[in-house]
């Protein structure tokens, strides 16, 4: 099995997919709730059913192809570091990470798939995919469900489809979501009717870390809300198609604000640049921000390719579990701050300055080919 040194030392496969330098969505997720049937649900077992059913979906996951040399862990045998940095990574969510003995999880090498075992039902099982990949993540995460249902039988209803803790998941237990990345509405003040109109037509629009979190880094995740009484694939075929047009709206306004006003839109890239490769401390939340900037600049072209997945990879080494796991020791927050900063410097050290990027490009400069795919 897998160390947790070696998961982390690797970056996760979407945060260097190709499709993530032209996209405005940086990831596509698939995740399925599912439950042993005859075992009470983990928010009525006991300390004694939640290590029997552990005892059980453990080896069935572990034994899985798509899993070999996997890493699995009980959570109680991660340090709160640990479990914050899978955290951080989208591998696991923050009410499992305040789960202890008798909780797991199992991670794939390239840590496209990941599953919690009794986290709020028996398995949480996730897919992540780079770009908008919705169907393909679907098509894997459904052929490993299948795998599973072959040694586990899972409680379901012939009327009501899977049994799951929260009846928001009751049915197909599966939420669809992606993240997308929309500083172009953002700085256009276009960004609340958008995302009023997702809202409207019955999706959730969540922050970095879903539910009851705040959108960092122009950062929004949206979701499908119900499960029951709709088919898998028509609960992918609906999102896609909005995810496709908030991504269209979102190129449109782009192009329109290097159009009307490409001087501002160069400053702000332009300073986001400057503190990131000359900050001696910064915190969190402005280099979150700063980094959306430059990952803008990425896709418009004004920086070299690659400085999409350089953004994505630094998003997570930069916050507060990554940075107190590189230092390896339990960081005040001005230590943070100062390390972040350091890295930032490091990690940038080889880009070049972004000045006269813009002045002097015509369109298609600006927009590369590729750049215009999530236009609706």
């Amino acid at each position: 099995m897998m160390r947790f040194s070696t998961l982390v030392r690797h970056p996760a496969d979407w945060m260097t997919g190709v499709q993530a330098e032209a996209s405005a969505v940086v990831t596509s997720r698939i995740r399925l709730a599912r439950n042993l049937r005859g075992h009470p649900f983990p928010g009525w077992a006991k300390k004694g059913d939640r290590a029997e059913t552990l005892a059980i979906l453990r080896p069935a996951i572990e034994g899985l192809p798509a899993m070999k040399d996997a890493f699995s862990r009980e959570l109680g045998d991660l340090t709160q570091v640990q479990k914050q940095v899978l955290v951080e990574r989208h591998l696991i969510s923050r009410e499992h990470a305040a789960k202890g003995e008798g909780s797991a999880a199992v991670i794939e090498r390239r840590q496209s798939f990941s599953i919690m075992l009794n986290e709020e039902d028996h398995l949480r099982m996730q897919a992540i995919h780079p770009g908008l990949r919705l169907k393909e993540a679907y098509r894997a995460l459904d052929d490993l469900d299948s795998e599973l249902e072959k040694e586990l039988e899972f409680a379901f209803d012939p009327g009501l489809g899977y049994l799951t803790t929260c009846p928001t998941n009751l049915g197909t237990g599966l939420r669809a979501s992606a993240m997308l990345h929309l500083p172009g509405l953002v700085l256009s003040d276009q960004i609340g009717p958008v995302l009023q109109a997702v809202n409207k037509i019955g999706l959730a629009v969540r922050g970095l870390y879903g539910e009851g979190t705040e959108s960092l880094g122009n950062l929004y995740q949206i979701s499908n809300q119900s499960t029951l009484g709709e088919r898998e694939d028509a609960i992918i075929e609906r999102l896609d198609r909005v995810i496709s047009q908030v991504a269209g709206h979102e190129q449109n306004a782009r192009e329109k604000l290097m159009e009307d006003d490409p001087g501002m839109v160069s400053d702000k890239i332009g300073r986001a640049y400057g503190i990131l490769r000359h900050a001696h401390l910064i915190e969190s939340k402005e280099a979150l921000n700063l980094l959306s900037l430059l990952r803008l600049g990425g896709n418009l072209g004004i920086f070299p390719a690659g400085t999409v997945n350089l953004c994505d990879t630094l998003l997570m080494d930069i916050q507060q579990a990554h940075l107190q796991l590189h230092a390896g020791t339990r960081l005040s927050p001005e230590s943070r701050d100062r390390i972040r900063a350091e890295i930032m410097r490091s990690r940038l050290q080889s880009l070049q300055s972004p000045d006269n990027h813009i002045e002097g490009k015509d369109e298609n400069d600006r927009f590369p080919e590729g750049g215009n795919q999530d236009k609706a």
